[in-house]
């Protein structure tokens, strides 16, 4: 692969069965502490509610807390559902940031709720059909320019740094891509999710639509896959387990528990139904040794031609979770 490749993280603060959500806020710090010191590129956190296995639910928060810890990777939302906030919330949330932090913060956003259906409309200000407004607004406030005669063109959002933060459009569909494409903005494709498909044809679309109308002159992508780079293949496949088992509801397993351990993961009962749908979950991310890893993100990166690598696993272990992210590092 290549060695000029940008190398991020995306965070996602996972729970292990009998332990804190604090130990997993905790561990999320030590993650981007290792990833500033290790060169990379950019730590974002991404939005979750009401799930037992995942503690990210406040990004701007744990971002402010991270930072602290941080000398010089960028922070940012991977991403913030704008759906369930007030654009002017978000933009002066992470103008907030950037004054703690000048010149290191994207704002991700995406248009999921990041949760189940009721805790959705728990959260749930607007709805999602007023996506593409709500983007717009929240454009001008970080920007603090709306067009003359804007209904909300007298409305500054405060602390406004002096270089804003980056917005980025996160999505997994061709239809998100094309959005990014016509308000110029750079993407990020999530093929992390167990089960997303069709990365090279969204990529494809956002490079011959974009349109040059926020700022940047040209596309700018990039991928995020789920990486579990081990010892060796069978190392790798008891570490991805736990996550796995959750996706599938393996032995009652779900988004509302906290994940099981490798150790309680190799000892569930799967069927073979099941360990097909592992083995497919498998193949299409990132999963086993280095030189399995370094192939599967080699065709990921030049079937898409992103321009960044953003790579996430929900290994709730702390040391295990970031040697996986330095064998990655160490092949790219």
């Amino acid at each position: 692969m290549s060695d000029r490749i940008p190398l991020s993280v995306l965070e996602l603060a996972p729970v292990e069965r009998g332990t804190a959500a604090a130990g997993a806020v905790a561990a999320a710090r030590e993650v981007a502490r290792w990833a500033d010191s290790a060169g990379l590129h950019r730590f974002w956190v991404a939005e979750h509610h009401n799930s037992g296995n995942i503690a990210s639910s406040a990004p701007a928060v744990l971002l402010a807390a991270v930072g602290a810890v941080t000398e010089r990777i960028r922070l940012g939302s991977g991403g913030v559902m704008l759906p369930n906030h007030p654009p002017l919330v978000v933009a002066e949330s992470f103008g907030t940031l950037d004054a703690l932090h000048p010149g290191r913060v994207d704002l991700g956003v995406g248009r999921a709720p990041g949760t189940d259906p009721t805790t959705a409309e728990a959260l749930r200000r607007v709805p999602a059909e007023r996506f593409g407004s709500e983007v717009d607004d929240l454009i001008g406030f970080v920007r603090g320019s709306f067009p003359p005669g804007h209904h909300y063109e007298g409305i500054r959002a405060v602390p406004a740094p002096a270089a804003p933060p980056q917005v980025w459009m996160l999505g997994a569909s061709t239809s998100s891509a094309r959005a990014a494409a016509l308000l110029g903005l750079p993407y990020a494709f999530a093929h992390h999710f167990f089960g997303a498909t069709g990365a090279a044809e969204a990529l494809a679309a956002y490079r011959a639509e974009f349109r040059p109308v926020s700022g940047m002159a040209r596309p700018h992508a990039m991928i995020t896959a789920h990486v579990v780079c081990g010892e060796d293949a069978e190392h790798a496949r008891w570490l991805a387990a736990p996550a796995i088992m959750s996706a599938l509801g393996v032995g009652g397993a779900g988004r509302t528990e906290p994940f099981a351990s490798p150790k309680e993961a190799d000892a569930q009962e799967w069927t073979a139904r099941q360990r097909a749908e592992a083995d497919a979950i498998v193949a299409a991310q990132a999963i086993g040794d280095a030189e399995h890893v370094a192939r599967r993100l080699g065709e990921l990166l030049v079937t898409t031609g992103a321009d960044e690598l953003m790579v996430t696993n929900n290994v709730t272990d702390l040391d295990e979770r970031i040697r996986c992210y330095e064998r990655v590092r160490d092949l790219l």
